[in-house]
């Protein structure tokens, strides 16, 4: 299994959440996202707009998402 990431490059995270079905909303100091369920409701997202993410706040991210870890990982190892 691949490690989680520590300190993790912005748009290698975004491509990540693109491929899990979020899009992006807009884009400032934080970056905003949302992905629409099958059930009709909406998952916003809203992270800080930084170079590289530190892993404590990239789990945080996928926790109050309710990303799965390994699904996570697979989408960022997927290049």
């Amino acid at each position: 299994m691949t490690a989680f990431p520590v300190d993790a490059p912005l748009e290698q995270v975004i491509k990540a959440l693109l491929r899990l079905g979020f899009e992006e909303v807009r884009r400032g100091n934080h970056i905003a996202l949302s992905r629409r369920n099958p059930d009709g409701t909406q998952t916003p997202l809203t992270m800080p707009s930084h170079r590289r993410i530190k892993g404590s706040t990239l789990r945080t991210i996928l926790t109050q998402a309710r990303i799965p870890r390994e699904d996570f990982l697979r989408a960022y190892c997927d290049d």
